[in-house]
Formats: structure tokens, sequence, C-alpha cells
């Protein structure tokens, strides 16, 4: 595992492709020379860059950093002095390792090697037959070449199938997904706050990352500072991140969670993820919303849709930043005033929730209360807040509280039903809208794509509707709604009472009905609100 003091001997680039020295030391030929570890141990998960074959005491400051050093001690037998200046140096180059061939020089172990490489924590591996360093040379060169070739390959494709889906105006989750594919692993974009914005891969994956999210953004982020790219364990244990961000400013990250690949591909990889994804953000992506809208918008629209059960969302909602235990779930549809708004009220009165902007123009929020808060109050003071002179409509349709998370797709589309009922209707209605105050018209907004119901709206308004009659129309609507006050709908009207009778006696004779029979005038009633509920 990668520690940050083991940073600090990673002085090459980590776009470079790298074996650990633990990875070298089971290669076939190696095992031949009967390798063994005498100092060091720890250091075994340190990438090997490069293998150099060395006799000279002074070979330090030919390195670079990441070398395995191989060599026989034969300029170093007899002066434990240069001994342990040796190793040392290759400390100080930050070498990898130093591979050690026992024979005539140093028929055993020196002792003053051991002792000082594992001070230095540089892992000292010695050979115990007879070993041509040609070929472990010539192994792990063409190792290493090898996967270098195939790292570009791999960041040269993705870049290729990214760009491609961008230039195409494909959404967030679908270079989301594509990433996955490449990587084999759960995908997680976040914010600076580790909030979860969105995820791809496969879903059982990516559940088991988001239900202990908490641990995973602590350790990606919180307590590995020096790391440039790793979170977990490292970049060796598969967790590879990448910052988000342009002109001096970082808005968010990627992590690839548990990555199996090799490390340098695995960073090539997030690295041209991260461009795309700041190329999409910055070119404004396919839907216009923010990357915050849109987590925001497919859990609201996955709860409600109720395809996905709920309680396989909750980790979801958790790693996104909702607060889920113990709590009191207020689902809402908000007419007449977008997330901006809805967002900045929740700020003002403290609230937690989620906001996102429906398919219809409407906005869905989800409050998330402690137990102990007044929902019903609460409710009542967001919708006081959103009644201003710039939002004079703004209708808030809450469906009742939920304890249980299971119940909440059912308060969505309650609340979704109670919106859709009250659209149109701007005639006493109050500032917050439940589904006990929709009455009929809800029923018929629940029925309104029966034929039956479409069939029965056309035959009881055909007068009207077929005379092209709008302003009639409007009349009657006003009528009924008003109760048949006769005195209110001519002042909504602004029409004189002897006129307003004579569009009455023209709607009667239009339909051929009589208002003043209650059967009559409440079939028309329905119908009416049949008609508008189709018009939608």
């Amino acid at each position: 595992m990668t520690t940050t003091s083991d940073v600090r001997h990673t002085s090459w680039r980590p776009e470079e492709p790298a074996l650990s020295v633990r990875q070298v030391l089971t290669l076939e030929r190696v095992l031949a020379g009967e390798p063994e570890v005498v100092a060091g141990a720890a250091g075994l998960d340190r990438a090997v860059r490069w293998v150099h074959v060395a006799e000279a005491a002074d070979v330090g400051v030919m390195l670079t950093g990441g070398e395995m050093v191989l060599t026989t001690g034969v300029l170093l037998a007899g002066d434990e002095a240069k001994q342990a200046a040796y190793v040392q140096s290759l400390h100080r180059a930050e070498a990898a390792a130093v591979v050690l061939g026992l024979g005539r020089a140093f028929p055993t172990p020196p002792e003053v090697m051991r002792r000082v490489a594992e001070r230095c924590g540089l892992p000292l591996v010695v050979l115990h037959r007879p070993f041509p360093f040609a070929e472990l040379t010539e192994e792990v060169q063409s190792r290493l070449v090898r996967a270098k070739f195939a790292a570009v390959s791999l960041s040269e494709a993705v870049r290729t199938d990214l760009t491609a889906l961008i230039t195409s105006g494909a959404p967030l989750q679908r270079l989301l997904d594509e990433v996955a594919q490449h990587s084999g692993c759960p995908v997680v974009l976040t914010n600076l706050a580790h909030r979860v914005l969105a995820t791809a891969g496969e879903r059982s994956a990516v559940d088991d990352v988001l239900r202990d999210w908490e641990r995973i953004a602590r350790q990606a982020w919180g307590h590995h500072p020096g790391l440039s790219g790793a979170g977990g364990g490292g970049e060796g244990d598969g967790w590879v991140r990448a910052e988000l961000g342009g002109r001096g400013e970082r808005w968010g990250r990627l992590l690839l969670c548990g990555y199996r690949g090799d490390p340098a591909s695995g960073r090539l990889l997030a690295d041209r993820a991260a461009e795309a994804l700041v190329l999409h953000r910055m070119l404004g992506g396919a839907s216009g919303r923010s990357w915050e809208e849109q987590s925001a918008h497919g859990l609201l629209t996955d709860l409600a849709c109720g395809t996905v059960p709920a309680r396989h969302l909750l980790p979801r909602a958790r790693a996104a930043g909702l607060p889920v235990n113990r709590r009191t779930f207020v689902p809402l549809v908000v007419a007449g005033a977008g997330p901006e708004p809805l967002d900045r009220v929740l700020r003002t009165l403290g609230l937690t929730g989620l906001v996102a902007e429906l398919a219809d123009g409407a906005t869905a929020v989800l409050l998330s209360l402690a137990r102990d808060q007044d929902a019903e109050a609460l409710t009542a003071r967001l919708a006081a807040r959103l009644r201003t002179p710039e939002l004079p409509d703004a209708v808030v349709a809450a469906a009742d509280p939920r304890s249980c998370w299971d119940d909440v797709p059912a308060g969505l589309r309650e609340a979704r039903h109670v919106a859709d009922a009250v659209a149109g209707a701007a005639l006493d209605r109050p500032a917050v809208v439940r589904l006990r105050d929709v009455h009929l018209r809800g029923l018929i907004r629940l029925l309104r794509d029966d034929p039956q119901v479409q069939s029965f709206a056309e035959r009881e308004l055909d007068g009207l509707l077929c005379g092209g009659e709008g302003e009639l129309l409007d009349v009657l609507r006003t009528y009924l709604a008003t109760g048949r006050n006769k005195s209110r709908t001519a002042q909504l009207h602004h029409v004189s009472r002897p006129a307003l009778y004579r569009r009455l006696e023209a709607i009667q004779a239009r339909l051929g009905i009589d208002l003043d029979d209650f059967e009559q005038a409440a079939s028309v009633h329905i119908a009416l609100l049949a008609h508008d509920a189709q018009q939608g």
C-alpha cells in the first residue's frame, strides 16, 4: 500500500507505466536467481520505472528516480564505509530497489548494507544463484514499453470516444457511462464538498461504493494530501482521482473506484475523462442544467417513476448530501417558480432538500426535516417566501409528510398529481395545495387520458368547441368555478350583469342545456374540467 512517505520517493511522472518491485521479483527469470528480500520489505510496492545495471560506487548521481539498480558489489567489497554510502546514495536518488548478486564479492548478504537499507526503507534484494542481469533488464524494459504503448492507446481511444459524444450533444451521464465501460469499475463525479453528482458502472458495484461513501471520500481526499491521484490506499489499490476545473478554479472531482488495470493506464484514463468533463461543462452540456441540477433531477425522477425501488436509491441520496436517517420527508411540486428561487428560499429558511426542474416547467422539491420540526408550518413559510411580486403565481403542491424513505416515491407522485389538478385553476386557491383541496378536479386529471372521458368532454362541449367560441368558454369556466355566482363572474370578466346574462343565454343555447339545472350544470362542469386537463 502506498503511503505518504512512499510518495517522497516517487519523483517520476505518474503517467509513466511501471511495475512494482514485488511484481519484478515474481517474474520467472528472476525466480531462477532465488531472490531474497533482506531489507526494506515495506517498500516492495514501489514502482520500478527502469532497470539500471551499475557497479560504480557513485551510481546515485546517474539516477533520476524509480530505478531498480542491479550490482555485484565488486567495487564495495571489504569497505563498509563505501557500502553504507552506496545505499544512502541510492536512497537520496529515490531508487526503487537495489538487487545484489551474491558471489565472489559478497558470498552472503552484507550486514552493513542490510542495516542501512532497512533504516532508509530501501528494498535490498539478494540473488543466491548466478543470474545474467541482461535477461532481467530485457524482460522489465520490454514489459514497460508494452505497458506504455497500451496506456497511450487507451488514452487516445478514450479521448476519441468522449470527444465524439460531446460533439453529438450527449448528456453527462452518457460520458460517464463511456468512462465506466473503459475502466471496468464504478465512476463517481463529485463537487468539492464530496457530494455525489453522478455515477456510472455496474449498479451493484456503484451501490457498494455509495453505501460506504463517507469513509471512501474521507480516505480519497481527507487523509492523503500528498497523493497526486490516489484515494483509498493509493493508486496501487485502484483508487484513481482527477481534479476538475478551469481558469484557475476547481469545481469538481472524478474518482475511479477500484480500477484493476495498470496504474499508469488508470491515471491516463482519469485525466482524459477529466478533460472531457471540463469541456462538457464549459459548453453547457446537452440539457443546459448544472451538474448539481442534473443530479437532483435524476434522483427525484427515479424516485417518482418508481422503476427503481426506493431502498436502492437510499445510498445515492445519502451520497448526494441529503440527510436520510431519522428524518421527515416532505415531497413538493411547485408551479410558477424555478429551481433558482427555490434554492434561495431553502437557504434563507435553513432547510435541507433536493430541487429539480421537471419536464413541464414545474419544480420538484424533496425536503428532509428533523423529526421535531413542524413540516406543515415550514411548508407554509416556504410558500409565503415564494409569494413575491416577481413570482405572483407560485403555487406549492404538497403531499403529506413521510417518515419512511420507502414512502417518498408515492409522496412525489401525490404532489405531482395535486400540481396537475390545480394547473390553470387560479381562483381562490391556497398558497399550499394538498390532495384534500383538489376534489373532483384531481379525479378528472387522473382520468384525462381515458378515451371515454375525452369523448364525453367533446360531446358535452361540442356547441362551443366547434364554433371556436373561446370567450364563451372562458365565461362558462369562471361561472362554474365560482359556484354559478353571477355577480362574481361579471366582476372577474369586467362586464355588466345584463351583458353576462346574454353570454350565459348564448352558452345555454349552443350547448342545449339549462345551467340552472344542477345535474346538467355538473355534467358540463365535469366535461370542461376534462377538456382543460387534456389541453394541459
